[in-house]
């Protein structure tokens, strides 16, 4: 359990070193103590608040350590700032490249507090193709969708989620009853939309369903245009439950079975190694892991 006490001014010091200068000595040296002092430090905070900062002996921060690193960055510069002399604005800049469904879906709806919580970060938001474990060029943040790990970037996996059959209801009412979508026949009198993105495997092996992956057929690029196209007549696709939640509620795709199957891929926030030394890189991160969570 962790502490009530307020953590100390040279634990927190030194954790911020160590994290923006990825080295004990170089922030013993900064901080004018010696290395053992630096540690010595870090392990009484992370003791005191039951928290681990570092995921790896390059010192590369784990997710309670980014999230934890954006608020004692807060506080530091809180602490800066003189009573009577505001400080100048600086408007921090962030580019983002996100996925486009994600983007509409999951942050969009989000980011108007995002803008209200930290009007002095500026975000360009570029969209990238949602190529499964691929990167995306001159970007501080990066969304991937994926299996993960990536031996290129630091990061961590934001999203996972559930995947089940949905057609239209004109599809459903033209080519059903399904019963349930689980069994060879029943599937085999469908058109399946294929995407890259998520193969129609996870499904069969789920259900026992000896057929082959679909080899012909319409296939799409990105997960909203599969259910899209789902939503005018064009077939089934395996739609994710969270991501595709508004198609459903909107009454465009309903649902083949009761059944879900937990997905192989999921969303992962990734960055360069040492973004995370810039507050406005920080502070997005975990500001975008809380959101989704509420």
């Amino acid at each position: 359990m962790a502490s009530t006490r307020l953590p100390s001014t040279q634990g927190l010091q030194a954790f911020e070193a160590v994290a923006r200068l990825r080295s004990v000595n170089l922030a013993a040296e900064e901080l004018s103590v010696t290395p053992s002092a630096v540690s010595h430090r870090i392990r009484q905070l992370e003791s005191q608040l039951a928290l681990k900062f570092f995921s790896g002996n390059d010192f590369s921060l784990s997710a309670e350590g980014i999230a934890y690193l954006a608020r004692v960055r807060e506080a530091i510069a809180a602490l800066q700032q003189v009573p009577g002399r505001e400080p100048e604005s600086q408007v921090r800049r962030l580019r983002v490249a996100v996925t486009p469904t994600f983007s509409r879906q999951m942050l969009l709806p989000r980011l108007a507090l995002f803008r209200d919580a930290y009007p002095n970060i500026e975000l360009m938001l570029q969209v990238t193709t949602p190529v499964r474990n691929m990167t995306a060029e001159e970007a501080d943040i990066e969304l991937r969708f994926g299996t993960g790990p990536f031996h290129d970037r630091e990061s961590f996996q934001l999203l996972a989620d559930e995947i089940s059959p949905v057609c239209s209801p004109a599809y459903l009412e033209r080519y059903g009853p399904f019963d349930g979508f689980a069994t060879d026949a029943e599937v085999a009198r469908a058109q399946l939309l294929r995407t890259p993105l998520e193969a129609w495997r996870t499904w069969f092996k789920a259900c026992g369903i000896g057929l082959p992956e679909p080899a012909a057929g319409h296939q799409f690029h990105d997960l909203g245009l599969a259910l899209d196209a789902a939503a005018e007549d064009f077939g089934v696709v395996l739609m994710h439950l969270k991501l595709g939640s508004a198609w459903v509620e909107s009454g465009r795709l309903v649902r083949l079975s009761d059944v879900s199957v937990p997905s192989p891929n999921a969303y992962f926030i990734c960055w360069r190694p040492g973004a995370m030394e810039r507050w406005e890189c920080a502070t997005f991160v975990e500001w975008l892991r809380e959101a989704l969570r509420s």
